[in-house]
């Protein structure tokens, strides 16, 4: 392949809502709970089940603000996804929550009760991805994202730093209709926005803008991919970085504006590269004509281990530097 051609131009500013700030990090589930008890306040209608991790998944917070509107189902997330489906369809808004693994893990039931009757669901799947850590592959969600993408009108949603998280949920508890699926970290991410920012359902954001390399990532790697662009204007490339909160609906426009003006597309996710955000992004440019070459940055087809988020980030390409690597391995081969 040869070499990508350098664009004389020089990356554009950061949008006014875009503040960097890699010393100040949150979790998005500590977001997520804390968004809960504030969209609750406001909203009687907002009702809140968990499968007896309520303490990791943060929605403890709301348990303990509003105690006659949470429900604790213990280690039976079916019955819990029935009943909030029972609860939607009575007119309240569930948000029902447990590890992504454990709650994609009930495909079947959420396929039935929650996505076929389109009912008006929240589904959150806290520790998602290897960033997870010591917990190990039985915790972390890996293929959760393939699953939900595959339902008929269900949404799917990741968030990148807390305050996307708060404005997401916020969105949802206040104008969003039918079922969605919601994706949140264990691990402590940089912020990335401000409190000007504002979010759009189904639309890309972008952080950075160049013109040789588009890096497209979602929820935990949004920062290290941001990162890699800094690296690579150092070997002379740069680089556009969006950050995609929602994977499905995808914004097909954007992804099929940045095939059409880079000439190298890079996605970046903290899931199996099989059905994620990659397959999501192939989808797309499988109908485009001229688009730019697409490489996808993932877990490939093995599984996850236990160790810190920085190791697991490094041994399987998802560090900084691995993602410099592996798109100075295909820029320049």
């Amino acid at each position: 392949m040869e070499k990508a051609q350098v664009s004389k131009n020089e990356t554009k500013p950061l949008k006014n809502y875009v503040d960097i700030n890699p010393q100040k990090k949150v979790a998005t589930r500590a977001a997520f709970g804390k968004a809960l008890v504030s969209v609750g306040e406001n909203n009687q209608n907002i009702v809140v089940l968990d499968a007896d991790l309520s303490v990791s998944t943060k929605s403890s917070l709301f348990a303990e603000k509003f105690p006659d509107r949470f429900f604790e189902m213990g280690i039976a997330e079916s019955n819990m996804i029935g009943t909030a489906a029972g609860l939607a369809l009575s007119g309240k808004i569930p948000y029902l929550c447990s590890f992504g693994c454990f709650v994609a893990g009930r495909f079947e039931t959420i396929r039935i009760s929650i996505a076929y009757n389109q009912v008006n669901c929240r589904i959150i799947g806290t520790h998602a991805g290897i960033g997870i850590g010591e917990d190990g592959y039985t915790q972390m969600a890996l293929e959760d994202m393939a699953l939900m993408r595959s339902l008929p009108g269900m949404g799917v949603l990741q968030p990148a730093d807390d305050i996307e998280t708060q404005r997401m949920i916020e969105f949802l508890s206040n104008h969003h209709q039918g079922p969605v699926y919601v994706r949140l970290t264990r691990q402590a991410l940089p912020q990335l926005f401000n409190q000007q920012y504002v979010f759009e359902y189904g639309k890309g954001v972008i952080l950075e803008e160049g013109k040789d390399i588009a890096l497209v990532a979602t929820g935990g790697v949004v920062h290290p991919a941001y990162e890699a662009a800094q690296k690579l204007k150092e070997k002379g490339y740069t680089s556009s970085v969006v950050n995609i909160h929602t994977i499905k609906p995808l914004d097909e426009t954007l992804i099929q504006s940045l095939a059409h003006s880079h000439q190298w597309m890079f996605t970046i996710e903290d899931h199996t590269i099989m059905g994620g955000l990659g397959s999501a992004v192939s989808e797309v440019l499988a109908g485009t004509q001229n688009h730019a070459v697409l490489s996808r940055i993932g877990i490939q087809d093995i599984y996850g281990e236990s160790g810190t988020p920085e190791a697991l980030y490094e041994k399987y390409g998802l560090s900084t530097a691995k993602i410099v690597e592996h798109i100075l391995r295909q820029l320049e081969s």
